[in-house]
């Protein structure tokens, strides 16, 4: 009989003692080298068992397998075959389960699985029972701890086996997964688990894995390294939670940004398109932001979009989405483009005036239609967005050479919107640097450090043509080379050393007499007095285009003005 036939003996076999009893004690039944039954007690008494021992192919089949399951009389059995110097022994007991029993009945190699994982070399087992005393111990373990075989059975596992918690385990009923374990002076990780029968806990196991030391010091630099990465991680979120971009993110408290936060509280809850203009690292994107936290769309997506990196070959399936099938390579359930996903919301397009013509165009049709169709599909699909526009170019300028379109322009500046650059609110870089040295020593756990007032002057004298955003990239590097405290200038110097405040030329500026009397910033604000000067004589005194031609506040030009005693009336 194969291991085949074995397992599909018939699910059930009525069996009596022959005093008519059923028995339900383990068995045992021992055959002689001819394969006679020599003795039998218990289960083995049974004669379905008796038969199945006189069965030639029976035998051969569960000599290969070891082990077998099947149903006597009601009992679900599990059958152990093992050879004898001069015969055979089998014992039969009834199973611990129905998964074991399953087990066994369905894997042809059963008994050489649980050989492998009470003999692994590599995850060595300990068996307690319920008063803590070892019952087991893999042969890779006791090899570990000196023993000979079967030396540490029916010993408390605390006098077995260093900085155990196995009799904790048994009392508690708690398992304990990845642990580390000091172990006859080496580091092992451990896992233990108590054992239920039903709701009763009737042992424990203790698993320890045995990896070289190198594999563990690897193993330990890899969470390491993936503790703090997660802490960083944390840190980010913690920050961004904070942080909802409404006005308290454009920070200073000078003229130019007072006016403009006025101006952003005004302009938000009209719900009409803004064009943001002011030069690169300003802050136009915290500007739209702000429009969109504190307006009535605030509790809905905004979608933003870098206009100069529209390809034109992909603009429309970006900004219009595409249908099921739209073309090949297409996502089966199609893909909402960005107007629809700003449905409801804002839309923030950075850097409008380098979006290409052709896709002007198709920007401008959305706008007055208030509609997109997806590739692929003929429906349309009405949008609502707040669209909100920033550039750091001239549109005007672009209109007259025809790189921008005058009626898109009509469309996207109802309200217009000028970020004032750094270098016009100098009073406003301590407030402005504190808080990304805060921000910094949030993100790295590290210290947060200040600067000193000499730093301070420092910078106000510098032109800033990166404005906040260099002025971020420049403090927060002087950051990483201090060890905390305060950020001396011989920092700065080395954060801007080879295109910073070092890097500034000592050349003569047409229109400014050279003195060596005066600061840099005494130089600059002669420079801006000039300038303005030759435009408000360009401009016949026309303030308003002065102030749009030179990308300033009108207040900061009327300050600069009355400064230089020119008449506002």
């Amino acid at each position: 009989m194969s291991s085949t036939m074995a397992r599909s003996l018939p699910t059930e076999i009525p069996d009596v003692d022959p005093d008519g009893a059923v028995s339900r004690k383990p068995g045992l039944v021992v055959l002689s080298s001819g394969g006679e039954v020599v003795h039998s007690v218990g289960l083995g008494k049974q004669s379905a068992i008796q038969a199945l021992v006189r069965d030639p192919e029976w035998v051969a089949s569960i000599r290969g397998g070891r082990l077998v399951a099947m149903t006597v009389n009601g009992s679900k059995l599990v059958l152990l075959w093992t050879d004898l110097t001069d015969g055979a022994m089998l014992t039969v007991s009834e199973a611990p389960g129905d998964t074991v029993l399953e087990f066994i009945h369905s894997v042809d190699f059963a008994y050489d699985i649980f050989e492998h994982l009470l003999s692994n070399p590599f995850d060595a087992m300990t068996v307690v029972d319920t008063d803590a005393i070892v019952r087991f111990i893999s042969p890779i373990h006791e090899n570990f701890f000196r023993q000979r075989h079967g030396e540490g059975y029916g010993r408390p596992v605390q006098k077995m086996i260093e900085n155990t918690r196995l009799h904790q385990v048994v009392q508690s009923g708690k398992a304990e997964v990845g642990h580390i374990q000091r172990m006859n002076g080496s580091n092992r990780v451990v896992s233990r688990t108590p054992i239920y029968r039903g709701k009763k806990i009737v042992g424990a196991i203790g698993r320890i894995m045995f990896k070289g030391p190198e594999q563990l010091e690897k193993l330990n630099q890899e969470i390491n390294s993936l503790e703090s990465e997660v802490k960083f991680y944390r840190r980010e979120a913690e920050a961004m939670r904070r942080n909802e971009y409404g006005l308290e993110s454009i920070i200073g408290s000078s003229r130019s940004i007072s006016d403009l936060k006025n101006d952003i509280v005004r302009i938000a809850p009209l719900d009409v398109p803004v064009l943001v203009c002011g030069e690169s690292g300003s802050g136009k994107e915290l500007v739209a932001q702000a429009l969109h936290r504190i307006s009535s769309r605030r509790n809905n997506n905004m979608i933003m979009i870098n206009a100069a990196a529209l390809p034109s070959t992909l603009v429309e399936s970006e900004l219009f989405g595409y249908s099921a099938g739209a073309f090949t390579g297409a996502h089966q359930k199609g893909h909402p483009g960005k107007f629809e996903q700003a449905n409801g919301g804002s839309l923030f397009l950075d850097e409008i005036g380098d979006m290409p013509l052709d896709v002007q165009a198709k920007l401008l049709r959305v706008l007055q239609d208030g509609s997109v169709e997806k590739l692929g599909s003929t429906r349309s699909i009405k949008v609502d967005f707040r669209l909100i526009s920033a550039t750091n170019r001239n549109l005007e300028e672009m209109i007259r050479e025809n790189d921008f379109r005058l009626d898109l322009y009509y469309r996207i500046s109802p309200v217009v919107l000028h970020v004032p650059p750094l270098r016009d609110r100098l009073e406003d870089i301590p407030a402005l640097a504190d808080e990304f040295l805060r921000n910094f020593a949030e993100r790295h756990d590290r210290p947060v450090c200040s600067l000193s007032a000499e730093v301070i002057s420092l910078l106000q004298s510098h032109n800033w043509p990166g404005n906040v955003r260099q002025l971020k990239h420049e403090v927060e590097r002087a950051a990483i080379f201090s060890n905390g405290g305060v950020i001396e200038a011989h920092l700065l110097q080395r954060s801007l050393h080879g295109g910073g405040l070092a890097a500034i030329p000592d050349r003569p500026i047409a229109g400014v007499a050279a003195s060596n009397d005066l600061q840099l910033k005494d130089h600059m604000q002669k420079v801006e007095d000039v300038v303005i000067e030759n435009a408000m004589q360009r401009l016949n005194g026309n303030k308003k285009r002065v102030a749009e031609e030179l990308g300033i506040s009108r207040s900061y030009l009327y300050k600069k003005l009355a400064g230089i005693g020119v008449d506002l009336n």
